[in-house]
């Protein structure tokens, strides 16, 4: 049920959650990877190779940083996997060059 505020109008929040609610609802997965695809699109349009490589080493970063894991910066694990600092400026780097190309 909708909470309301003191003058008896729905909150902004509650309206917000409502209205995903329904769309969840309503919309299956395809319409959700359309809209992803589509603001993958937008901001591929609008920003550059090095916002890829940021957000992909900060994400690695961030990711690597997490937890209890005891890894060097950019080195394998011993079980062969890449850290995923690396990973993530690796994902950058591609992303960054497949806007290039296209």
């Amino acid at each position: 049920m909708a909470q309301n505020n003191r003058n008896g109008k729905m909150s902004r929040e509650e309206a917000g959650r409502m209205g995903g609610e329904e769309t969840a609802r309503t919309h299956d997965r395809d319409f959700y990877q359309e809209i992803g695809r589509k603001g993958g699109e937008a901001t591929s349009d609008s920003h550059g190779r090095e916002f890829y490589q940021e957000i992909g080493e900060k994400g690695g970063e961030s990711r690597g940083n997490s937890g209890n894991q005891n890894r060097d910066d950019n080195r394998s694990d011993n079980d062969g996997k890449m850290s995923r600092e690396e990973a993530g400026r690796k994902g950058g780097e591609a992303r960054a060059r497949q806007r290039d190309n296209s």
